[in-house]
C-alpha cells in the first residue's frame, strides 16, 4: 500500500506525536503507513501525489483568518507551501480530508469566507449531517446526530463556490464540506477521544480558547457525552482511498 501524507503543524512533540498516533490508530494505519512532514519546523519537501494513498492535514495553532500583519513568519510560509500544494491537489481532486486546519486551508483555496463568526469554544457539539452528508461514502456508518469534539477560534461563514456541506452544528453552520468528489474539510476533531481531547487542553491551556484556569472544568464538560462516531470517518477515508 502506498502510504498517506500526513502535514502537521503542531509545534509540540506531545501534540503532535498523539495526533499521529490518533490517526493511525482510528484509520487502521500503522505508523510505516504515514509519511509525516511537521511543516512548523522545516519548510514543506518536493511532493509527488503519485507516491501517496490520500493527504492528511492535521490541527493546530494557525489560523487562516489571521491579519497578515500577525501572522508569524512560519504560518505565512506553510499558507504558501500548503496553497501551492492544493493547486495540484484540486486539479487532480486527489484524497485529501483535513481537520480543523484544513478547513481553513481548503475553504480558503477554494474561494471561501472564513472568519471567527461561528468560532465554538472547546468541548462537545452535536454533529447534524445534511441530506447530501448522509448519502456521502465518507460517512456511511454515522448516525444523522453525533456528537464530536470541536475547539476553533475560526470557521466557515460562506462555502467554497461549488462545495458541498455534509455537515453543521447548532453553533457553527459548516462542521464538514467537500469540494469535488475527494477533497473533505472538517471542522470538528475526527481523531480526537476523551483521552486526546484531555491532553490537547492540558497543552494548550495558554493559547486563548479558554481561561487557564478553567482547564479543568473545560475537561469536565468534555466528558459528560461519550465520543464514539467520528472516528469512522477516517477509517471510512483510509479504507476508500488506499491503493
Amino acid at each position: 500500500m502506498k502510504p498517506f501524507l500526513l502535514l502537521a503543524t503542531r509545534a509540540e512533540d506531545v501534540a503532535a506525536d498523539a495526533e499521529l498516533a490518533a490517526l493511525c490508530r482510528f484509520g487502521g494505519l500503522r505508523p510505516d503507513q504515514v509519511h509525516r512532514v511537521r511543516l512548523e519546523s522545516r519548510p514543506m519537501p518536493a511532493v509527488d501525489l503519485d507516491d501517496y494513498s490520500g493527504i492528511l492535514v492535521g490541527g493546530g495553532p494557525f489560523n487562516s483568518s489571521d491579519p497578515d500583519d500577525e501572522k508569524s513568519a512560519t504560518q505565512r510560509r506553510v499558507e504558501q507551501e500548503m496553497s501551492h500544494l492544493l493547486d495540484e491537489v484540486v486539479d487532480r481532486d486527489f484524497p485529501f480530508l483535513g481537520a480543523c486546519y484544513g478547513v481553513g486551508t481548503l475553504g480558503v483555496h477554494g474561494g471561501g469566507v472564513i472568519d471567527r463568526a461561528f468560532g465554538e469554544g472547546v468541548g462537545l457539539a452535536t454533529i447534524q449531517l445534511t441530506r447530501e452528508g448522509a448519502q456521502d461514502p465518507l460517512l456511511a456508518g454515522l448516525p444523522p446526530a453525533f456528537t464530536a469534539f470541536v475547539g476553533h477560534k475560526e470557521a466557515v461563514r460562506v462555502l467554497p463556490p461549488g462545495a458541498v456541506r455534509l455537515a453543521f452544528s447548532p453553533r457553527s453552520p459548516v462542521q464538514m464540506f467537500r469540494l469535488r468528489q475527494n477533497l473533505y474539510a472538517t471542522q470538528f476533531h475526527p481523531e480526537l477521544d476523551l483521552e486526546g481531547l484531555t491532553q490537547r487542553v492540558r497543552v494548550y491551556r495558554e493559547y486563548g480558547y479558554f481561561a487557564p484556569e478553567d482547564a479543568d472544568a473545560v475537561i469536565g464538560r468534555a466528558s459528560t457525552r461519550p465520543v464514539t462516531h467520528p472516528m469512522r470517518i477516517l477509517r471510512n477515508f483510509v479504507e476508500r482511498y488506499r491503493r
